[in-house]
């Protein structure tokens, strides 16, 4: 027995299920991803998402709505005849039409021990809190945001020095097993939901380029969490004087460190710098335009003399 499945997302993070869902051997009649992108070095290429390039090596149909607002759309999705549909940051909001339009409904994968970290960005913001765990969570939607009752739970520890983006790849393996475990419950009839708790509820906005400034003037352990948490992308950043010209240079690693000075002062030679409370060593480094660099070879291109203010 299998599945007939409906799969809906885009990112790379969403590619594992929708393989591991196939090689499971379920029927997946079509997929769902966001349409082709300007892209390239140029930005004038049309890009195919990760999901849609994963779909056609597949052989599967891929379909590519903007919205779900025509009634045409509703309706080819309901006559896909689809027991269930799997979302996995998918990247638009469902209509009620298309929630019931399979016969067991929609089912998510989220990033997130929910209620904690509904909405766009979970995996940056739990690092961002000083979260000590997350994980994913396999859930029934309903017409609210990260709102429907749980199937499905998996733990997963967050390191202190753990980047968004090692935790991204932890979760998108721990995710793609755990929803095709749901599905295989699903097919057996045996996939009980329980309610999300009413306290604890906390929204992770998406990430502003307008917070990605680092701000040494805060507690060093939430310099800290403030770069990892944004490493690799969008990317934490502070400003250095080169050649009279300001030059952004993005932090994609860092530690705690031991030392105390004025915030953003360099304090060591191995690029340790003072916070408000505590201090950080900057482990790795990106010039614009350039590639990551160890702290070592940063400084061999780009010298920071101690008491160099960063800002």
């Amino acid at each position: 027995m299998s599945l007939r499945i409906i799969f809906m997302g885009t990112p790379e993070f969403s590619v594992l299920t929708l393989r591991k869902l196939a090689d499971a051997g379920h029927q997946i009649v079509a997929v769902y991803t966001q349409p082709p992108r300007p892209g390239g070095r140029r930005g004038l290429d049309l890009q195919k998402s990760p999901v849609h390039q994963a779909a056609e090596l597949l052989g599967l149909s891929v379909f590519t709505p903007v919205n779900f607002k025509e009634p045409e759309e509703r309706e080819r999705f309901r006559a896909l005849n689809a027991d269930v549909a799997v979302v996995v940051a998918y990247g638009l909001l469902l209509p009620e039409a298309i929630l019931n339009g399979t016969r067991n409904g929609c089912y998510n994968g989220h990033a997130s021990l929910l209620p904690r970290w509904r909405g766009a960005a979970p995996i940056q913001r739990a690092i961002m809190a000083g979260d000590e765990k997350t994980g994913m969570m396999v859930m029934k939607m309903d017409k609210g945001l990260d709102t429907g009752p749980v199937a499905l739970t998996r733990e997963v520890e967050i390191g202190p020095n753990m980047t968004a983006g090692e935790l991204h790849d932890k979760l998108m393996y721990v995710g793609a097993k755990a929803i095709a475990e749901a599905m295989v419950k699903l097919e057996m009839g045996d996939l009980p939901l329980t309610p999300q708790p009413e306290e604890g509820v906390l929204y992770a906005a998406k990430i502003d380029k307008g917070e990605t400034r680092i701000d040494f003037g805060r507690d060093a352990k939430d310099v800290h969490n403030h770069i990892r948490g944004l490493s690799p992308f969008p990317g934490a950043w502070f400003e250095i004087g080169i050649g009279g010209k300001p030059e952004r240079v993005k932090v994609l690693g860092s530690m705690p460190a031991e030392g105390q000075g004025n915030p953003g002062e360099v304090l060591t030679d191995d690029l340790v710098v003072a916070c408000g409370s505590g201090a950080v060593r900057l482990t790795k480094l990106q010039k614009a335009g350039g590639k990551p660099l160890a702290a070592a070879d940063f400084l061999r291109g780009t010298p920071l003399a101690m008491g160099t203010r960063l800002s």
